[in-house]
């Protein structure tokens, strides 16, 4: 589900809201992307993708907290993003059993999921959004959001093991993500 472009409108009377929200997202990206190195180090190819991945994060939590400073903002405290924990929720709820296979491909779908609805919040910014110096920063993210998002499926597809069908449940949880957005894209935060 795409969300309303109108939820611009909510974030242009709060930019440094959006800005503080965005910068804790790109910073639980790259933690995300450490505890995946810690979880998961068997996978040569995938800890070097996550330590690539982490310093790209951090760097983009830098170039928002520059935005941040130039507007005459301070960061703020980071928020619990609910968004995020219904994601989780769903996904402890489909554990089937809780094997190594089956937490490998929840981590990735997960991930993966975050950055594509960043990645469509960035395009709606980029293409909505009344402030040309954001429009801009917005364009630029929006395709490393792309990239970061088919990283973590193409993993979840490489190392699910013969027991998972990554293409279903990576349907049913985006059946799930689409109904679970009607009740986002009310407040000034990048999944709220």
């Amino acid at each position: 589900m795409e969300t309303d472009p109108r939820w611009v409108n909510i974030v242009e009377k709060n930019i440094e809201e959006i800005l503080t929200d965005h910068a804790y997202c790109e910073q639980k990206a790259a933690s995300n992307a450490i505890t995946i190195i810690v979880k998961f180090p068997e996978y040569d190819d995938l800890v070097e993708a996550m330590v690539e991945l982490a310093r790209e994060e951090m760097e983009h939590f830098g170039m928002v907290h520059q935005k941040i400073k130039e507007r005459g903002f301070k960061l703020g405290f980071e928020r619990k993003d609910p968004y995020v924990g219904d994601l989780l929720e769903y996904l402890k709820q489909q554990n089937s059993g809780g094997s190594r296979d089956t937490q490998f491909v929840n981590r990735m779908m997960f991930a993966a999921m975050i950055e594509a609805r960043s990645c469509e919040r960035f395009r709606i910014l980029s293409e909505e959004i009344n402030d040309d110096d954001l429009k801009e920063f917005y364009r630029s993210l929006m395709e490393s959001e792309a990239r970061h998002y088919t990283t973590f499926i193409s993993y979840a597809r490489k190392y699910a093991g013969k027991s998972i069908d990554v293409e279903e449940r990576w349907s049913e949880f985006l059946i799930f993500e689409a109904q679970l957005m009607k009740k986002y894209g009310k407040s000034e935060t990048i999944h709220g």
